[in-house]
């Protein structure tokens, strides 16, 4: 019987390469992680713009959600980068502070990225005096389509690779294994077996079903109706850390960093935590004050 081979992770980077243009002479790349930024950025968008038409109780107009759109992207994007740093890569931030500006090397964190909408939720809040939960139950469930189209982008990426393992489904991905070897001889090598044993669990598409696509399904339908205010971002943060929590145990634990605690615990589970006890909190908070999920504006 033949024996079936682990899928190998060996996507081009690049979805679309334009050139050498004239006068610069350079060619012009399109890398897929960046289409998959666009994509999420473009699905909040949209969303926002069909819920503000559809519903005119939420009391948002679909002009405005290109401002806000606008400096959401910066939170998620500053936020991001800044948390990375913190949470993940601490020491390089005290060695070279200079090194968070540097984006373009790679290193974003979904829970400083949080912080930083949060920061934009409360600032745009008070500008425009809607309140803080107003915006934040409106946001909440257009955001997680982006967290699926950013799990995507590193699966195409080979980045954020998941522990190893013998199942069916498991992938290889060249840049999870220790060899001076070019990616060629890895992919002869790949074709006669001998790196089954480097398979490993494709943990960027289970945190893409389950963060992403499922978090968004049950947050979509759970704020068709109005719902006490606050509640919409309790669900986001329980189901969130929920799925997060579990996904981290298929996720090879970040290498400078490993194990956090008890010989399981990862630094995506801790950060976790308080998410799921703040959610909690919320959704009881937001039923037994029953209070309106959006009111007038003031404007």
């Amino acid at each position: 019987m033949e024996q079936k081979l682990p899928y190998f992770v060996d996507i081009d980077p690049v979805a679309i390469a334009i050139g050498p243009l004239p006068v610069i002479g350079n060619t012009l790349s399109i890398h897929w992680y960046g289409i998959m930024y666009l994509l999420a950025f473009f699905s909040f968008w949209k969303l926002a713009e069909w819920r503000a038409k559809k519903d005119p109780w939420r009391g948002w107009q679909p002009a405005e959600v290109s401002d806000y759109l606008f400096y959401s992207i910066l939170g998620v994007i500053l936020g991001g980068r800044v948390g990375y740093m913190l949470f993940y890569a601490s020491d390089q931030l005290l060695s070279d502070p200079l090194s968070v500006l540097r984006i373009w090397d790679g290193g974003m964190s979904f829970h400083g990225g949080l912080l930083g909408l949060l920061l934009v939720v409360f600032m745009y809040g008070r500008k425009t005096r809607r309140g803080f939960w107003n915006i934040a139950d409106f946001s909440a469930p257009l955001g997680t389509l982006g967290l699926m189209f950013g799990r995507l982008g590193n699966f195409i990426g080979g980045e954020l690779w998941g522990r190893k393992t013998d199942s069916d489904w498991g992938v290889i991905f060249p840049s999870s294994i220790d060899s001076p070897l070019p990616i060629d001889a890895l992919r002869e090598l790949y074709l006669t077996g001998a790196l089954n044993a480097e398979a490993r669990h494709p943990s960027q598409l289970y945190q893409a079903g389950l963060e992403g696509l499922l978090l968004f399904l049950i947050l979509w339908f759970y704020s068709r109706k109005p719902r006490p205010r606050a509640a919409v971002s309790g669900l986001f943060l329980l189901g969130y850390g929920v799925f997060r929590f579990i996904a981290e145990f298929f996720r090879q634990p970040d290498e400078h960093l490993q194990f956090i605690a008890f010989d399981w615990l990862t630094m995506g589970q801790l950060l976790s935590l308080p998410m799921v006890i703040a959610g909690a909190i919320l959704i009881l908070y937001a039923y037994r004050s029953d209070s309106p999920q959006f009111i007038k504006t003031g404007k």
